[in-house]
């Protein structure tokens, strides 16, 4: 009788040191019932996260200081003979870069990312619009290249177009930031041309509505130039003597694309 009543307390304190425990661990409150249901829980750090709209890891003050810039795509002032004049944007294709002139031999040189293959473009627009932290809405051929693109994104740091966009002409093409500076130097948009955050902001300041913007094709002729600081020879595209003819742009091509690669 005495080893009946002792095997019934046992089995009483068990259970009970059993109940709390379950109470007390979730986790193990989980795991048990899916064991007992014969399937695996999965904490909400298995499943992949969504990279499609990514901000950048450090988006305050329009900066991109997550991103280590390489020199030659660093904002600066470098010599830069042209026919355009003072407030003019040259951009030159095949080398990533956007000049904005100055006057006197000189002008302001950015780092760019360019369209790629089949989205490059050439000709001369004029800014007609101006906006900060811009909305984005993909137009419809866009969203059938790409279906599964958001209809519209608000601005802010996660908006591909970045901290602001100058739109070119009636033209589907901008001049606008990127939440990911590490396509800067490349040729990666639908046709669009894209700075950093930083970059893009201090563009936008020297720009008016009208700003004449040129655009050199891809192949368009080099010429050697110098960096006022250090003297040292840059290979650059001049804007040409006269203006280039304007492309149409091929049907369902568009001016935007989302950060991500796998968007390109």
């Amino acid at each position: 009788m005495a080893q009946t009543s002792a095997g019934r307390l046992f089995s009483s304190t068990g259970a009970l040191v059993l109940g709390t425990a379950l109470m007390l661990s979730p986790a193990l409150l989980e795991s048990a019932s899916a064991q007992l249901l014969g399937y695996a829980s999965n904490a909400p750090m298995a499943f992949p996260s969504d990279n499609l709209m990514v901000a950048p890891a450090q988006p305050a003050d329009d900066g991109d200081d997550a991103v280590v810039m390489p020199e030659r795509l660093k904002r600066a002032i470098v010599a830069f003979d042209t026919h355009e004049a003072p407030g003019t944007i040259v951009i030159d294709t095949g080398n990533t870069y956007l000049y904005y002139v100055l006057g006197q031999g000189r002008a302001v040189r950015y780092g760019v990312g360019v369209g790629r293959e089949g989205f490059t473009w050439s000709g001369v627009q004029n800014i007609t619009r101006k906006a900060e932290w811009p909305d984005w809405t993909p137009p419809s051929e866009m969203i059938a290249r790409q279906p599964y693109l958001p209809r519209f994104v608000a601005g802010g740091p996660g908006n591909p177009l970045g901290a602001r966009a100058m739109y070119l002409g009636s033209s589907i093409y901008r001049i606008h930031g990127t939440n990911d500076p590490s396509t800067i130097g490349k040729f990666v948009s639908s046709g669009c041309i894209r700075l950093t955050n930083e970059d893009v902001a201090d563009l936008f300041s020297r720009v008016t509505i009208g700003t004449k913007v040129v655009v050199l094709p891809k192949n368009a002729p080099h010429m050697a130039t110098r960096s006022p600081a250090t003297r040292t020879t840059i290979s650059v595209r001049p804007a040409a003597a006269q203006r280039p003819v304007a492309t149409t742009a091929v049907p369902g091509r568009q001016a935007m694309n989302l950060s991500t690669s796998s968007l390109y």
